[in-house]
């Protein structure tokens, strides 16, 4: 065993009363985000310096900092020296990514562009797999390690429906969750499903084509991989409900959803209050609810949804611009928003200032939802906009952001040993470097780390006290071979948007060019 040696920093912070034996890992680190249940003014996190984290089995058993910690460590089986990082709880990103982004291609251009990266009325109706099984499952791979590569240790993944021939299946899901547990990180997951799609008619108008027995099929296959998630018996791996965009799933299966979730107290996370147009005017017109209405006629409002985004309440100035009991519903059904900050700016809808949510009681979590799956820029997106939304720096606390990237998806998940670092806690922990020059200067680490770095400069994780990357490196990934095939895999996926563009179809062409749909920033020159 080897040592490390940290100047000392004080007594002890936090400790378990049992004495460390064979079978632990200490883990060293110049900074621990700890979390202390006696720390004054209530539990809560806690900065300590030159300290140790031991971990015994998947479980943390002790913290300590100083002479304490040097007493941990020397008795541990073994000692990860961390050096000048910081060790924080493992980040939970309940909108990780899954997929090869579509942003890169969808975030540019006006809504009448966008319109053509739809579906086409005649593609809906017959669509097709871009991909081949094996294309689809190295796509699955390829975003898992992403989300580990940037520090995320529990994932809730999402992945687009534009490619595939309708929704996510069964095996789909087993597929990511075999890979998931291959990899190593922690995931809640199932199949989304959909009663229909979101389209554009050849006049440019939008609509959504219903396809109920194909929605049918994806909801029944949804179910039984919450059997095949308990057969399995895998820690890692926790079955979820995961319909897509409320106004695309009918209200019968939303209806079904809320009562499988009940019976079996299934976690359900769904898309809502995430559009303008493409949600409420559309549920407005066909169903007569809003999004908030549809999901308490199903029955879905309650402690068991994770709602993604959360931007179009009633205090939103393109809503009503005030507030009319949204945050007080949401709030006493005990609802968790996964708040997307990064992806809230990239497309232009804004969350109209996070502290009403919180000064409301909502609990909130934070998602990637887009390329890079990184939530220290989330974060970083999500201080700033807050302080120019109230015109006050002192909003925006930038320790609300990281508690709900860390205890904040804990709770929605209902899983108070993930998001902290504390004894009996999962031993779920990711380790942020601190030392590249181009950081600059550390005063406190989380500061630095949000104003100067991104989730890139995560180079350690553990999940239930398995190391699943060093120095920046997934053990037993091909980095080279992964990178390569990602990106054809991407040219193959761009170059099927143009078979269904319904406008290239109107002006009587058989299929727009893919320079017409994605020219680039500057011509290309010869």
């Amino acid at each position: 065993m080897s040592e490390a040696h940290f100047p000392s920093s004080g007594t002890t912070a936090l400790r378990a009363g049992s004495n460390p034996s064979s079978g632990t890992t200490a883990l060293r680190a110049a900074f621990v985000l700890a979390f202390d249940e006696a720390r004054p003014g209530g539990p809560g996190f806690v900065e300590l310096r030159d300290a140790t984290v031991l971990v015994r089995g998947d479980t943390i058993e002790a913290v300590a900092a100083g002479p304490e910690g040097e007493t941990l460590a020397k008795a541990a089986d073994e000692v990860i020296d961390l050096g000048e990082r910081l060790l924080m709880p493992g980040l939970i990103d309940l909108e990780g990514l899954t997929d090869i982004d579509h942003l890169l291609l969808d975030s540019w251009w006006s809504p009448e562009h966008e319109a053509r990266l739809e579906w086409s009325e005649s593609y809906a109706r017959a669509p097709r797999e871009v991909l081949t099984p094996a294309e689809r499952s190295t796509l699955r791979r390829y975003g898992l390690a992403q989300l580990i590569l940037h520090g995320i240790t529990s994932a809730m993944p999402i992945s687009t429906e534009v490619h595939g021939a309708w929704a996510e299946t069964h095996d789909d899901a087993l597929d990511t969750a075999h890979t998931a547990s291959e990899l190593g990180i922690r995931v809640f997951l199932g199949p989304s499903y959909r009663s229909g799609v979101h389209v554009t008619r050849a006049d440019g108008s939008a609509a959504i084509h219903w396809d109920e027995a194909k929605g049918e099929a994806a909801f029944e296959g949804a179910v039984r991989f919450l059997d095949t998630v308990a057969a399995l018996g895998d820690p890692l791996v926790t079955g979820v409900l995961v319909p897509c965009r409320v106004e695309t799933v009918s209200d019968a299966i939303l209806t079904r959803t809320a009562e499988v979730s009940a019976a079996r107290d299934v976690l359900v996370r769904v898309h809502a209050t995430q559009g303008l147009e493409s949600e409420r005017t559309i549920l407005a017109a066909e169903r007569d609810a809003t999004p908030l209405g549809l999901l308490e006629r199903v029955g879905l409002l309650n402690d068991r949804l994770i709602l993604a985004h959360g931007v179009y309440l009633d205090i939103h100035p393109d809503v009503h611009g005030e507030d009319r009991g949204d945050l007080a519903a949401l709030a006493a059904a005990g609802v968790t928003i996964v708040h997307c900050p990064l992806t809230n700016a990239r497309y232009a809808f804004w969350l109209e200032r996070l502290s009403q949510y919180l000064d409301a009681g909502v609990g909130i979590a934070l998602g990637t939802d887009s390329f890079p799956p990184d939530l220290i820029r989330a974060i970083d997106t999500g201080v700033q906009l807050s302080k120019a939304q109230h015109g006050d720096l002192g909003m925006g606390l930038l320790a609300e952001y990281v508690e709900a990237a860390t205890l904040g998806g804990a709770r929605a998940l209902r899983r108070p040993d993930l998001g902290r670092i504390a004894p009996g806690s999962a031993a779920d922990l990711v380790a942020f470097s601190l030392s590249d020059l181009r950081m600059g200067a550390v005063d406190d680490p989380i500061r630095t780390l949000v104003l100067a770095g991104t989730g890139r400069d995560a180079h350690f994780s553990m999940v239930a006290g398995r190391v699943v990357m060093r120095e920046g490196l997934i053990p037993g990934l091909d980095v080279a071979a992964l990178r390569a095939e990602g990106q054809r895999i991407f040219e193959k996926l761009r170059a099927a948007y143009p078979e269904r563009d319904a406008l290239a179809g109107a002006a009587g062409t058989a299929s727009s060019s893919e320079a017409e749909l994605f020219p680039p920033v500057f011509p290309r020159g010869s």
